[in-house]
């Protein structure tokens, strides 16, 4: 249990938080949504005592234990990534430090011996002797296979960081378990273990995520920042959105009301104000429309930008075709004879493999690498638009974001085309006057979004789309994607995303690819799928053997 009593946050005149009073309870986990820049990061480090607030408190049951995801990956460059997990416990790891240095010693004393005993007994009591087993089974799970284990955390790459400080958060059964973006750097595989782990989880557990599947399979109740304040829901983030948006379509139609009654006694008192035989019943109707007040509806942090590509013209009849492409980088295939035919109204999403497969895919379509061997051509009547996973080139000038626009916009179009453009995109005011070079993660995608719906393409290819998103732009360009008539080429960690627009998929494994015209989800639970990935993946294992 940790609860917090009267927490307030100000940068400035800026209100983080005001006067919060929450108690996250046991056998729970709380998905702690809210606008970029609402304090969920912030609020979880409250919570962690890494932060004070302004002024309020936090407390725990007597002798609980927090533990939370470190964001810092360079922190434990030097430690083995075995001992990285354990030291999620400091103190288990902190006794076992100390058992080992007695140990080692070459005189063994009486009081060593003293000790020892004392030591051995604590180390027993936080399951000390099952501690290196336990962090194995969770880098297992997570994806980090025994041959890195021994391992220094600076010889890894940077996802395989992340996951071992996952592991670490997870170890040795917190009380209070604090998870900020816990599947960022996560394949499927690893998202739905770590899904199953949470839902197991017996303690208490609050949780920052962008991904609205992950929500929905692991939360039991939603603490909403918005308004200044924190309010909890009781369910999954679906259940919060209708039970959100339920209460504020309630609120504008009470509004609605009071407002077209007091146009009604407005008018009455109008006429018949001056008419002697009515007065009585105007002043009668003054004093009513006195006591009408309409409640003011506070301003939300959330926004939601608008998304809609508009193709200029269908797809013909050839689309893309491409026949057996290999590509090697760094000595290593990446695509290895890769064939497609698109058809009119696939919306492919692609999975599986490393990102850099499918992104040399994307990159050999848009013309910036060269393939080893093989070929694709696009049909003529297609204009293919791109979203690169890695946007920085288009923001290395110091153009005002107007002016950034117009680069992409048809010539005839000015200043207030673009003014108008960018505030669909949340740009409103002087922040259409923001430089280029100084833009935060989501509001380069958001930019990278606007220049695709310039181009009117009738082909989207996208390279992980919902990285550096929040919840609200990555609703906004779901809906938009599926609306979108023509085609897409995908990928992403997304669960919900995939779900909901892919209607093909191809899943790059260790022996090809496979193709399929199925959903996301009927793609997963498809007997017949199941077994041909086992093939390709047990292909792999008889190679190694």
């Amino acid at each position: 249990m940790i609860s917090a009593h009267n927490v307030a946050l100000a940068y400035g005149k800026r209100v983080i938080f005001k006067d919060v009073n929450i108690k996250f309870t046991p056998g729970n986990c709380y998905g702690l949504i809210g606008a970029n820049g609402s304090g969920k990061s912030t609020f979880l480090k409250i919570l962690a005592r890494e932060l004070e607030g302004d002024k309020g408190s936090i407390s725990t049951g007597p002798g609980e234990r927090i533990a939370m995801l470190r964001q810092d990956h360079f922190a434990f460059d030097d430690q083995v990534v075995i001992d990285t997990v354990m030291m999620g416990h400091a103190q288990l790891y902190k006794v076992k430090g100390e058992r080992e240095a007695i140990y080692a010693k070459a005189e063994f004393t009486e009081e060593d011996g003293v000790r020892s005993g004392e030591l051995e007994a604590q180390f027993a009591e936080m399951n000390g002797y099952e501690a290196e087993s336990e962090a194995a089974v969770l880098l297992k799970g997570l994806g980090i296979g025994e041959a890195l284990l021994s391992k220094k955390m600076k010889e890894l790459e940077g996802g395989e960081k992340v996951r071992v400080l996952l592991a670490q958060a997870l170890f040795g059964n917190p009380d209070v378990l604090l998870l900020d973006e816990p599947t960022n750097h996560l394949d499927l595989k690893s998202i739905s273990w770590l899904e199953e782990f949470l839902f197991r989880f017996q303690n208490t557990v609050i949780v920052v995520s962008h991904d609205r599947h992950f929500l929905n399979q692991v939360c039991t109740h939603v603490a909403d920042i918005d308004f200044g304040k924190i309010t909890v829901y009781v369910g999954n983030y679906d259940f919060w959105y209708e039970a959100s948006q339920l209460a504020l379509q309630q609120k504008q139609n009470e509004n609605r009301k009071v407002t077209d009654k007091a146009n009604e006694l407005k008018e009455f008192i109008r006429r018949f104000s001056s008419n002697a035989s009515k007065a009585r019943q105007a002043t009668s109707r003054k004093k009513l429309l006195e006591k009408l007040t309409i409640e003011e509806m506070p301003v939300s942090s959330r926004k939601y930008p608008f998304v809609a590509f508009k193709p200029a013209r269908a797809c013909g009849d050839v689309i893309l075709e491409i026949e057996d492409l290999c590509k090697t980088s760094n000595g290593v295939k990446v695509l290895d004879n890769f064939s497609l035919n698109l058809n009119k109204g696939d919306k492919v999403a692609f999975i599986g493999g490393d990102s850099l497969t499918k992104t040399t895919l994307f990159q050999i379509l848009e013309g910036q690498l060269q393939p080893d061997r093989g070929s694709f051509r696009w049909g003529v009547t297609i204009t293919p638009a791109f979203f690169p996973i890695d946007n920085s080139s288009y923001f290395e000038n110091d153009l005002s974001l107007i002016d950034w626009l117009l680069q992409f916009a048809p010539a005839a179009e000015g200043e207030s085309f673009a003014r108008g453009f960018l505030g669909r995109m949340l740009f409103s005011g002087d922040e259409a006057k923001k430089k280029s070079s100084v833009l935060s993660g989501g509001e380069k995608v958001r930019c990278m979004l606007a220049k695709m719906m310039l181009t009117e393409a009738n082909a989207l290819i996208f390279d992980e789309p919902t990285n550096h998103l929040d919840l609200e732009s990555i609703t906004a360009l779901n809906n938009g994607l599926i609306a979108y008539p023509e085609v897409i080429l995908f990928t992403s960690h997304d669960h919900k995303f995939l779900a909901t627009v892919a209607n093909r998929i191809i899943e790059f494994t260790p022996s090809g690819y496979i193709d399929r015209r199925l959903t996301f989800d009927e793609y997963l639970e498809s007997g017949e799928v199941a077994a041909m990935r086992e093939q390709h993946y047990q292909g792999e294992a008889d190679l190694k053997l």
